[in-house]
């Protein structure tokens, strides 16, 4: 009697074999290179905490700009001390005025980012915390892939744990771009002004925070009816925070 020939087991077809075969090899792949970004990300990641003591030479906005232009960036470090309060006020009431409250990340900056789109019928401003808004200065590309906004998610975090909120204000408004080739508020104060940051009265504060939106394209001198409305709504915020001065 001629013995019939085996089937193969229930689930084991040549081309089941071949699709394990080939799983277990784009597993294993994708398993070695997620472990080699991973250690790229730890031998490159900034160090945060080195920034409570040091001054930035640079940013990734600044080096940027380099390489686009060919033309060093006008950059000068000077310590909160040497920067206008007023500056500072109109950079929060412009900006982040939970700057204190947070933890890095608001809500109220979202919400205000749509009133103000929705008031001037504008384009939709960047609704980002200043501590976020540093995090992508300093150290990230300004394009929108998905693994930028997850890194500047830990670089805020890692900030807000690291430094003060003082020395965030303090790196933000030394680095933070005012125009075209223009970091910081020393640099932007003799730009614009030709005074020095901490000279700066609280008209010209406003007109400088009222930039920071669209820093490239509107400049804090401009007189045109946006422009002065931008700056007017600045100084009546500022009027209405004086319990800023003791956090300042």
């Amino acid at each position: 009697m001629t013995p019939r020939s085996a089937s193969p087991p229930k689930g084991r077809t040549p081309r089941t074999r071949r699709l394990r075969f080939w799983g277990r090899r784009l597993l294993l792949l994708g398993c070695g290179l997620a472990l080699l970004f991973g250690l790229f990300q730890s031998l490159t990641w900034p160090d945060v905490a080195g920034l409570a003591e040091d001054a930035p030479r640079s940013s990734a906005f600044m080096d940027a700009y380099q390489r686009r232009t060919g033309q060093p960036p006008l950059y000068r470090w000077v310590p909160q001390g040497a920067i206008s309060q007023h500056l500072k006020k109109a950079v929060l009431v412009s900006e982040d005025l939970e700057f204190f409250s947070h933890d890095g990340f608001s809500t109220h900056e979202i919400k205000a980012a749509l009133r103000d789109a929705w008031q001037e019928g504008k384009s939709l401003r960047g609704a980002s915390t200043l501590t976020q808004q540093l995090a992508k200065n300093l150290w990230l590309a300004p394009s929108r892939n998905p693994w930028r906004k997850v890194k500047e998610a830990l670089l805020t975090r890692q900030l807000e744990r690291s430094l003060t909120k003082r020395r965030i204000l303090e790196l933000y408004l030394n680095v933070v771009e005012f125009g075209p080739g223009i970091y910081g508020a020393e640099a932007a104060a003799q730009s614009y002004f030709g005074c020095s940051a901490a000279a700066l009265t609280s008209r010209q504060a406003a007109q400088l925070a009222a930039s920071l939106p669209n820093p490239t394209r509107w400049n804090p001198r401009q007189d045109s009816p946006t422009a002065r409305r931008r700056t007017e709504r600045t100084l009546a915020r500022m009027k209405d925070v004086d319990w800023l001065d003791g956090w300042l």
